[in-house]
């Protein structure tokens, strides 16, 4: 989906993406979105992260004017996770 068609849906159909990014110094993941003012956390697991977003989502998007929920009372989330890693490959 583009970024056209995706700015056109109605907040109630639409998925807020949320990006988590490994921070290797800190040995955190650090959490954003752009789709969600205010939306920046961090969190030392996955399940970590996952546990932030159920608490401080519905809150944001309350806060924001975007608590426009789905059929069944739910917002959808993406959740876009980025770590980049070396292995060792013996040659």
């Amino acid at each position: 989906m583009d970024s056209k068609s995706l700015a056109a849906q109605p907040e109630s159909r639409r998925t807020f993406q949320i990006q988590a990014e490994w921070d290797d110094e800190a040995g955190v993941w650090l959490v954003s979105s752009d789709d969600i003012p205010g939306l920046v956390t961090e969190a030392e697991t996955i399940e970590g992260v996952t546990q932030k977003l159920l608490e401080i989502v519905p809150d944001l998007l309350e806060l924001n004017g975007m608590a426009v929920p789905e059929d069944d009372g739910t917002a959808p989330l993406d959740l876009l996770i980025h770590s980049e890693r070396r292995v060792s490959i013996g040659c």
